[in-house]
């Protein structure tokens, strides 16, 4: 996931500038995609998503990369059609013609504090943990900040959700900003000394699906299918997520992958769905702004927000048709 790692372009952007955006296929046999992560339980909704693409002619290879920086330079490097991750950076800082297509996931993180704050008002002027300067946790804390009108005393940075999670049972830190799963593990554990307070309420996109405006302008069909097929996992899943696993059966997804392993695939659909991790609409010009302020508060989009163009980031009309397609 990209949530916690949203920091400022480097030497990605020097390398994509000088590179400039190799000439991509306009008609591929195989449609390269390019994943920042590895494909697992968390991207299994998009391979799902793929397979039907595929029932409808769209072949593709997803090719896992352990940085999504990575993943990014081989779209720009015309090694890979589709990307998924968070390009905003790049596609502001190299002017590399990106654009984005689908919303795959948000950004929904829950703040969890000790019990001996009721309150977000209980926090003004105390100390509160973040993943690290600049991330996505400090900047949902810094929004909700504002909305509270509230100041945080010290801030401390402890990387990764369940360092944070142990240093909270250990009693090293009292407020934080998590993850759905380690959330989960915090209340489950020492849900008795700890709460969840009111979070953000539109969060803003975690990892997106996105492609140079050349290959999409020039691929048409392909995408309408693409988008079509991941508009109808996302809206099956949000009515039933129990969806994810009947098809990943069905087209034998992760089965090298140990059965405890699998028989969490149900839970996590259902636990996100229920915290709207996936919106079922695919993404929209207001989503699109509300990303905008967000990676300009989190320092990865230079501002101010509202002088940023929806138009430059993504590209809406193969959703918007999709949207329409579908019946809205």
């Amino acid at each position: 996931m990209a949530a916690t790692s949203i920091g400022p372009c480097r030497w990605l952007c020097g390398a994509l500038l000088a590179l400039g955006l190799a000439q991509p296929a306009t008609a591929a046999d195989t449609v390269q995609v390019a994943l920042g992560d590895v494909l697992s339980v968390e991207t299994l909704a998009f391979a799902v998503a793929m397979e039907r693409a595929k029932a409808r002619g769209i072949d593709y290879e997803i090719t896992a990369f352990s940085k999504e920086e990575l993943g990014i330079q081989a779209l720009v490097g015309g090694q890979a059609q589709l990307g998924v991750g968070t390009p905003y950076s790049v596609i502001q800082k190299t002017k590399v013609p990106l654009r984005i297509v689908f919303q795959l996931s948000r950004l929904v993180f829950f703040p969890v504090v000790s019990k001996e704050y009721a309150s977000w008002q209980d926090l003004n002027g105390q100390p509160f943990a973040f993943h690290a300067r600049g991330t996505g946790t400090e900047a949902i804390g810094d929004l909700i900040a504002a909305r509270e009108g509230i100041t945080f005393g010290e801030r401390s940075y402890v990387p990764g959700s369940e360092n944070r999670i142990v240093a909270m049972i250990n009693g090293q830190i009292k407020g934080t900003i998590v993850d759905l799963a380690n959330k989960n593990l915090l209340m489950s554990k020492a849900g008795d000394r700890f709460h969840v307070l009111p979070g953000v309420e539109d969060p803003a996109s975690d990892e997106v699906l996105f492609a140079s405006q050349e290959w999409l302008q020039s691929n048409p069909e392909t995408v309408a299918i693409v988008l079509e097929e991941l508009l109808g996992v996302w809206r099956d899943m949000n009515k039933d997520p129990g969806i994810i696993e009947q098809e990943r059966v069905k087209y034998g997804l992760l089965a090298d992958l140990p059965q405890e392993v699998l028989a969490e695939v149900t839970p996590f659909y259902q636990e996100g769905v229920e915290a709207g991790l996936w919106a079922a609409d695919g993404g929209s010009a207001e989503a699109a702004k509300r990303d905008l302020v967000f990676y300009t508060a989190a320092g990865q989009l230079d501002g101010p927000a509202e002088s940023l163009k929806v138009e430059d980031f993504w590209y809406l009309a193969p959703l918007e048709q999709a949207q329409a397609k579908q019946g809205g």
